[in-house]
């Protein structure tokens, strides 16, 4: 009689999770669209969405939702949502708790990318102004193929300590390399420091295009491998005897997982904690099952990084803080609140 009961009760808890999810991404939606140096009212967003304005003060509130406010909500989403997604992907496949999106060096990759076209004022003919998002996520990808080739050239079977080991020595490296790059930059220096400390203002529709297919992509090959996850995150051996194909889908779900990542860092820098933080909240909440930890990941991640570029763009109006220093303000003391909590909880 306890097992149809416990079912029952674990069906109710995922959907009271998904309701919950769902409704903290829209009123975060809802909040960054109507909260700026212009108010916009919740009646007059509405309106706006179905078309219902036909006078000029509305129309001058509809293009401050519709191409300046709406885009920078809709990239700020994608990138939360990418990076929540890509750190639970990370910390079920790496089984290790403090592995986020950056634990390979993929960000430090697209950040090293992103600096050279500031730096050497790099500008790609019929690129232009995508040319640092473009070059950014090519460096992603070349800094990920060059973690698994020499994790695989270290150890054939690349087990998950190689490939973290060589994620580790490749961001030491890159790290250096942009260390040096500021240390000669000039008047570049706040354009770099900028970037590097994330944004997602002045973006537009035109870097939500950018993303948007990587996200895609992305996100689906990760949603086709959440039984995999859950075994992977066993270990390595206990996922072949349950008949997975562990090197194959390893590789799938690190590309996968790189390709978000580079992504969000190449239009909208570095932002740190989202990938660490989010995962481990939701968990809380939903449990280790990545079926549901992933696409909750995102909804959350999305609404949790909507939420602190309104923080970053109001707290010191008009001027704006960069987004990464809310995120680290906010994640750096949940995040070891978590910790805290779960080591009480072994003690107990």
């Amino acid at each position: 009689m306890q097992k149809p009961f416990t079912r029952t009760f674990s069906g109710n808890k995922k959907l009271v999770s998904y309701v919950g999810a769902c409704a903290f991404l829209l009123m975060a939606i809802f909040l960054g669209i109507a909260i700026g140096a212009v108010h916009v009212p919740f009646k007059d967003i509405v309106s706006i969405f179905f078309q219902i304005h036909q006078n000029s003060e509305a129309d001058r509130m509809a293009n401050i939702v519709m191409n300046i406010r709406l885009p920078r909500v809709v990239l700020a989403g994608l990138v939360g949502a990418s990076l929540a997604v890509a750190g639970a992907a990370f910390q079920g496949l790496l089984r290790n708790p403090l592995a986020d999106p950056y634990t390979l060096g993929v960000s430090s990759g697209a950040s090293v990318g992103a600096v050279v076209v500031i730096f050497f004022q790099i500008s790609l003919p019929f690129i232009g102004l995508f040319t640092l998002p473009l070059i950014s996520i090519v460096a992603s990808f070349i800094t990920i193929f060059l973690v698994l080739f020499f994790a695989r050239a270290i150890e054939p079977s690349m087990k998950v300590e190689t490939i973290i080991l060589t994620g580790i020595i490749f961001s030491s490296f890159l790290g250096a390399a942009l260390s040096l790059m500021i240390a000669l930059s000039g008047e570049e220096l706040r354009q770099i420091i900028g970037w590097l400390l994330g944004s997602v203002s002045m973006r537009g529709w035109s870097y939500v295009r950018i993303i948007l297919p990587f996200f895609i992509i992305g996100g689906l090959i990760l949603m086709m491998n959440v039984r995999e996850l859950n075994a992977m995150s066993f270990g390595e051996e206990r996922a072949k005897h349950l008949g997975v194909n562990v090197e194959k889908r390893k590789l799938a779900i690190l590309l996968a997982g790189s390709l978000l990542t580079g992504a969000a860092v190449a239009v909208s820098g570095t932002i740190g904690f989202v990938g660490l933080v989010i995962p481990h909240f939701v968990r809380l909440l939903s449990g280790p099952d990545h079926k549901h930890l992933l696409p909750l990941s995102m909804l959350v991640g999305a609404g949790f990084l909507i939420l602190a570029d309104l923080v970053a763009r109001t707290i010191i109006q008009p001027a704006e803080l960069p987004i990464g220093v809310i995120t680290a303000l906010i994640g750096a003391p949940a995040f070891a609140a978590i910790l805290v909590k779960r080591r009480m909880e072994r003690r107990g």
